[in-house]
């Protein structure tokens, strides 16, 4: 490996594969990835992750192998809810391992709020972001993960509440906003339990797609436009959340497509009202959005061991 060493670091979450490549030596991200594979897709219905879900897997890394050179870093890849929810999650890692030489790990919520919070702090060390204490939120397609940060000490937890979930558990966009309150009763008991204890903390951070999409629509990009070098930092008012999301259900089927990403609207549009229960619930108006998530934590993790 010498002094030349670098990682490749895939994260398979519940609605997109994540890819990206890190410079140990330069401290940089060289390289990045992402596609929505719809791994959860069913999953709620049928306990199992399908067939179909695991072929879009495989198309996918194997389009990022060839997009990004694995063959000279060392490879850490890791998986997340979805995964942890699937009853037939054994041979559905076999496959994607047999057939693209990539062997995934299962984590826990406690590993992914870890790694996720490393990768937000460091990205908010570079912006030159003061707060000590903060509540990061992390929204998945298969969870959401609560962080608050106090100083030297963190407290996490993992909540089944995802865009993907809700998305596929509801029929329209009414019932959603109906169920939210109930859906997420723990992470508001949570998150009072914290309060009451450590304190509000003094900023809200949110990282993953919703609050990344919401910041690009407000920055006029699209999903062929996105630049996270933009995005990062960009901060939102919870009055916000309810124009972008009129803006969206308003825009016509392919514009929909071309500004989130191409099956992603009807998971935004649940993802926006999860969004906006968790300002309600952490009692926050304003939001600072960060890019970095899961995939960078991992990468900066395996380049400090």
């Amino acid at each position: 490996m010498g002094s030349e060493r670098s990682i490749v670091a895939l994260d398979l979450g519940s609605n997109t594969l994540r890819v990206t490549k890190f410079d140990c030596v330069s401290k940089k991200f060289v390289a990045q990835y992402e596609k929505v594979v719809k791994t959860a897709d069913m999953l709620t219905r049928t306990g199992v992750i399908h067939h179909e879900a695991v072929d879009r897997v495989i198309y996918a890394i194997k389009e990022a192998q060839k997009k990004i050179s694995f063959h000279d870093a060392e490879v850490h890849a890791v998986t997340t809810e979805a995964i942890r929810q699937a009853q037939n999650e054994k041979e559905v890692l076999d496959r994607i391992s047999k057939e693209t030489a990539v062997s995934f790990e299962i984590i826990d919520g406690e590993k992914e709020a870890a790694l996720t919070l490393m990768a937000v702090k460091n990205r908010l060390a570079r912006l030159h972001h003061a707060a000590r204490q903060f509540v990061l939120v992390d929204i998945g397609g298969g969870s959401t993960e609560l962080i608050f940060h106090y100083g030297e000490e963190s407290y996490s937890k993992s909540f089944p509440v995802g865009i993907v979930s809700i998305a596929q558990g509801y029929d329209n966009i009414p019932q959603i906003q109906a169920a939210l309150p109930q859906e997420m009763i723990e992470m508001q008991m949570y998150t009072a339990e914290i309060y009451a204890t450590k304190g509000k903390p003094e900023a809200f951070i949110a990282t993953a797609g919703t609050p990344t999409t919401v910041a690009a629509m407000k920055l006029g990009q699209t999903y062929a436009t996105y630049n996270p070098t933009k995005i990062n930092g960009t901060a939102l008012r919870k009055e916000e959340l309810d124009t972008y999301l009129k803006k969206l259900l308003k825009m016509p089927f392919e514009e929909r497509e071309v500004t989130v990403g191409v099956g992603r609207s009807d998971l935004i549009a649940a993802g926006i009202l999860i969004y906006k229960q968790i300002f309600t619930i952490l009692e926050f108006d304003t939001c600072i959005v960060i890019d970095d998530g899961l995939r960078e934590g991992v990468a900066l993790n395996n380049c400090q061991k």
